[in-house]
């Protein structure tokens, strides 16, 4: 429907744009409930698309809260397939960034992880930012296939313990937000909406972002949910992985509770970007054919965090002394040469 068949009465969605774009002294953020029933409107195909984009635009100008990103993850939960409870994961990994300056070495945590019965399901969409090499891509250059269907999700990770789920299978209309990012010029609060949606009820919820101020976006709208293991820090250009060469501060709920912890770098003075992204270096380097000092730190640093959080380790050290030895003894063969 167009705008022209509302001179005479105002659209339903009007007052959501009007709520956040009165001014400085008369807009405001919107309350829980609100931002469940504007994103519950957009998902039923209710909002014009004049009105979506001003929308997101007054919603990046401002800034999210958390509970606007709590509303909006509600109704984005409750409008995802019912088939998605048949999922089941120990770990629920968000990867909506991409890479620029680094190889993706959180696949390799996954596989790591997955390879010693811990279950990762990851979510993503690619292609929404220029000159970025994304999961789908480093996945089909390594011959893992991305899980077409929700079934196809549940048997890869029982067979293998990982699976790639793309948002377009599970919440369409989300990835459709997300791929209007070069047409607006800017990232909305979808970005971090997918992140937090957790499809398969995971035990623990796992996000790396770039921006550092949106931690506590992510801490506030958790506790809103009622998640009761989230970690998020600012991973490598945004992904979920760990920066081996810097400190890590990291914001966690656990049980409703919020605090902050950090860890250690774990090589010292930043490290080189890599001259390209050739997913054949990271096969390479998994396959013991390769050095890589960097890429074996990122990988192992990034499973220790996990394997802490899920209780498989009494501490970081411990935590990180596990990852190193699951690293010694993982099967070289499982990622075949291309």
């Amino acid at each position: 429907m167009t705008g022209n068949h509302y001179k005479d009465f105002e659209h339903p969605f009007a007052q959501y744009v009007r709520i956040l774009g009165k001014g400085r002294r008369g807009s405001r953020a919107l309350s829980e409930q609100e931002a469940f029933e504007a994103m519950s409107m957009i998902l039923r195909g209710e909002v014009l698309d004049i009105q979506l984009g001003a929308f997101l635009t007054l919603l990046r100008v401002k800034e999210e809260t958390g509970e606007e990103i709590a509303g909006f993850t509600r109704a984005a939960r409750a409008a995802m397939p019912p088939e998605r409870t048949a999922l089941r994961a120990d770990i629920d990994w968000a990867s909506y960034a991409g890479k620029k300056n680094h190889l993706p070495w959180y696949l390799a945590a996954c596989l790591l992880l997955a390879a010693n019965g811990v279950r990762v399901l990851m979510h993503g969409a690619g292609g929404h930012t220029l000159n970025r090499l994304y999961t789908e891509d480093a996945l089909a250059a390594l011959g893992i296939p991305l899980a077409r269907t929700l079934d196809d999700a549940r048997r890869q990770l029982d067979g293998r313990g990982f699976a790639y789920l793309p948002l377009a299978v599970f919440a369409p209309k989300l990835a459709e937000i997300i791929s209007l990012r070069n047409v607006l010029g800017l990232r909305s609060p979808v970005h971090t909406v997918s992140r937090m949606l957790n499809p398969a009820d995971a035990t623990l919820v796992f996000h790396g972002i770039f921006h550092p101020s949106y931690r506590p976006i992510h801490q506030e709208s958790a506790v809103l949910l009622g998640y009761r293991n989230l970690a998020v820090f600012k991973g490598e250009a945004g992904e979920t992985e760990r920066r081996p060469d810097a400190i890590t501060a990291v914001q966690r709920v656990v049980d409703g509770a919020q605090f902050n912890e950090e860890w250690p770098a774990l090589l010292d003075g930043r490290q080189d970007k890599e001259e390209a992204l050739d997913v054949d270096a990271l096969r390479a380097v998994w396959r013991g054919e390769r050095a890589h000092p960097y890429g074996v730190a990122a990988i192992t640093g990034t499973v220790a965090m996990t394997l802490y959080w899920l209780g498989k380790a009494a501490s970081q050290a411990d935590a990180q002394a596990l990852a190193e030895q699951w690293w010694e003894s993982r099967d070289r063969t499982a990622l075949r040469s291309s």
